[in-house]
């Protein structure tokens, strides 16, 4: 099974550098894990002391970040080192000043993994939600440094539970301790034996959506485009997103408007978008020079980095990625703000949409026929739409404190001193 794990990830390797010759993201995948180790070896300061997070991109990196945030300010003496899978997650975060050193993970073989750890030397390992580099964990366990993984979500169809999974089930008895989502991680973590290291911790994102939530910072902009209107806001959509959404413009009353903050912005997609909205929409680099956009019905939002504080002038939510093979966008980023939310049925692999479903506080659509049923009933009953913000609003609350049993666990143990 190993030497499968390795041949995959070898053929990966190549199609990735085959596929950078046309693809620019891919370049940079490629790219980035040039020359690394002297890279690394140039950047480190001699004498620190580093904790490790790993997370695959950008969505796993906002789960990372309140724990970081909380990390840092009890552990003080601890350099962070993040390092990323993706291009997305490095592009966005190689600035950050929350963070000491941000790095590509080197390809997982059994040299890189030896190397890697041997310069870093963490005193502790954290992998974030879905992480699991065999080579990386066994170097770590080797070396006897405490790896945690952090927001875990496990279940049936994956490989650690199928008979063929002994390789997967190997990965995870690296870890010294699981930090998961749900009562039913950690039952499916127990039947194959791993039972006196697992806690349920909930999901450090509810405590990232808080603070986001706490701290905003208003976007003249949108308020001069919104006015007295109430907006439905559709957040990282993609094109089967789009095309349900322009079926249900037509709900929307004189006083309501549409902000549509597309995954992809570039310009080819940007085109496509406007021409699906034959009505004109706006884009958000033109609401300048006195042009506030007030007369449009939809703005595009062609621009990155303000979706979450965005969801705080909405009234109801449209998650994209819903109608994609690798399911919805984060839920949570609208309904902190008490906001409704409509989604693709695409969604079983999150954890906490499941739970916000059962509650019936965000709704799952197969088409844009249900779409519209159930976006006319939030709009034209005010009550019910305000007693769904208001249980949202609590919902969200009592699920804030995962970052804190993270690191209660991590005093208790005395792994980090």
């Amino acid at each position: 099974m190993l030497f499968l794990y390795n041949f995959f990830l070898f053929l990966y390797q190549l199609a990735i550098k085959a596929y950078s010759v046309f693809n620019a993201k891919a370049q940079k995948w490629v790219d980035g894990r040039k020359g690394w180790e002297q890279h690394i070896a140039a950047t480190l300061k001699q004498g620190e002391k580093r904790i490790w997070f790993h997370c695959s991109s950008v969505g796993e990196y906002e789960q990372a970040k309140p724990l970081i945030e909380v990390m840092k300010a009890e552990f003080p003496a601890y350099k962070i080192i993040v390092t990323f899978f993706s291009p997305s997650g490095y592009e966005a975060c190689k600035d950050s000043k929350l963070l000491d050193y941000v790095f590509y993970l080197p390809h997982d073989n059994n040299n890189n993994a030896e190397r890697f750890v041997s310069l870093v030397a963490p005193s502790m390992a954290l992998f974030v939600k879905y992480e699991f580099w065999y080579h990386y964990l066994q170097a770590l366990k080797t070396r006897q440094v405490p790896t945690m993984l952090v927001s875990g979500a496990f279940r049936s169809e994956q490989p650690f539970f199928k008979w063929y999974g002994s390789l997967f089930r190997k990965m995870l008895q690296n870890f010294t301790w699981f930090f998961v989502q749900d009562d039913e991680s950690k039952k499916m973590l127990n039947k194959i034996g791993i039972e006196s290291n697992v806690i349920i911790s909930g999901d450090t994102r509810y405590d990232r959506v808080a603070t986001i939530a706490n701290n905003l910072s208003p976007i003249p902009a949108i308020e001069e485009f919104q006015g007295n209107h109430k907006i439905l806001i559709a957040g990282s959509t993609w094109p089967g997103d789009e095309e349900v959404l322009k079926e249900c413009l037509e709900l929307l009353p004189d006083d309501w408007k549409l902000v549509l903050v597309p995954h992809e912005i570039d310009d080819a997609h940007i085109k496509k978008i406007q021409q699906l909205f034959d009505n004109k929409p706006i884009l958000f680099t033109d609401l300048k020079d006195g042009n506030t956009g007030y007369d449009k019905k939809v703005l595009i939002v062609n621009t990155m980095g303000m979706l979450s504080r965005m969801y705080s002038y909405g009234e109801i939510a449209f998650i994209g990625g819903g109608f994609q093979k690798g399911g919805i966008h984060n839920i949570l980023e609208p309904a902190v703000f008490g906001l409704p939310v409509l989604f693709g049925p695409i969604y079983e692999k999150f954890v906490e949409a499941k739970e916000l479903v059962a509650h019936q506080y965000v709704f799952p659509v197969n088409d844009a026929a249900e779409a519209k049923e159930k976006l006319k009933k939030l709009i034209e009953d005010v009550d019910y739409r305000q007693s769904l913000h208001n249980s949202l609003k609590k919902f969200m609350q009592e699920h804030i404190g995962a970052s804190g049993k993270v690191v209660d666990i991590i005093q208790k143990k005395k792994w980090l001193i």
